[in-house]
């Protein structure tokens, strides 16, 4: 009786082991799973690993820029570091381990560390931060400030254009951008000078008219590139004196402001009539003649 339900027993034991393999495989991924799980998170735990084993801080706190990247740098804590990406269009400012911030790439020396991250382009922003030039290569005096993808555009004042190293409006010769020289902007080119003779005092900077604008004159500088400037509001160049004069002590421009303003026998302004404009299509009144950083480890 007892070697019955010995096999009996047996017998069950079979049938349950072979019922849990047949389970096991039908259903593979039930032991398996957590196994998946786990190399499913693997690679974030690799990237994190490779961050802290190929790079040493430089201090046990603070941050640093990458060796490579501008707008990458690491914030160490107790040695241990910490990848971080300045917003689109910032770059890392080294001010100092004990300060954490990103500026403009025109305020920071990205020599040798001229990698950035991939741009995140908008409406006239061709990343998410930063000063713009226009698309338009020959619009040289218009550029867009950018801030979380969102532009304002703005106009540099007359005779200026914008400049991308600086992130400002400077003076054609100075921005050195194509298209946007003094020569094609103004239509004007400094005339030649010839050698002076001995015992000649010559203007290093001298003044010219400008042909179409009783109001403007150019500054030569050196003689050679041309700067725009202008007369306040009631006054004209004089090329004679090579200063800004009185309309009626300059014959072709005595009628320049003829309808906008009113002038007495000696010249002054009477008064303001309408708000002062010169139309471009004017009558030919006015037009002239003539630091420390992390370590990369060699894992070599």
């Amino acid at each position: 009786m007892e070697v019955v339900k010995f096999i009996l027993f047996f017998l069950v034991m079979v049938v349950v082991t072979v019922g849990a393999t047949d389970s096991e495989v039908r259903n593979p991924l039930r032991k398996r799973k957590p196994q998946q799980e786990q190399r499913q998170r693997q690679p974030v735990q690799q990237e994190k690993d490779a961050v802290s084993e190929s790079i040493t801080c430089p201090e046990e706190f603070g941050f640093f820029a990458d060796a490579e990247q501008c707008d990458k740098y690491y914030t160490c804590e107790n040695s241990v570091p910490t990848a971080k990406l300045c917003p689109d269009g910032l770059v890392f400012l080294e001010a100092g381990s004990s300060i954490e911030k990103c500026e403009f790439p025109f305020a920071v020396d990205c020599s040798g560390r001229s990698v950035l991250q991939p741009p995140q382009p908008g409406l006239n922003c061709p990343r998410k931060n930063g000063y713009f030039a226009h698309e338009d290569v020959k619009i040289c005096d218009k550029f867009f400030f950018c801030v979380d993808g969102a532009y304002n555009a703005i106009t540099c004042p007359a005779g200026l254009v914008f400049s991308n190293a600086t992130g400002t409006c400077t003076w054609p010769d100075q921005a050195k951008k194509a298209h946007c020289s003094s020569g094609e902007l103004f239509e004007f080119d400094c005339p030649k000078v010839g050698v002076p003779v001995e015992g000649e005092t010559v203007n290093p900077h001298p003044r010219y008219a400008d042909p179409k604008d009783c109001q403007s004159f150019y500054v030569c500088i050196d003689g050679k590139v041309p700067r725009k400037g202008g007369c306040s509001l009631g006054q004209v160049f004089n090329e004679k004196s090579g200063q800004c004069d009185k309309p009626k002590n300059v014959p072709e421009c005595k009628d320049w402001y003829k309808g906008i303003l009113d002038y007495d026998e000696e010249g002054d302004i009477l008064t303001t009539t309408t708000k002062p404009r010169r139309p471009a299509s004017s009558n030919s009144a006015g037009k002239r003649k003539g630091p420390k950083r992390p370590v990369v480890i060699n894992e070599e």
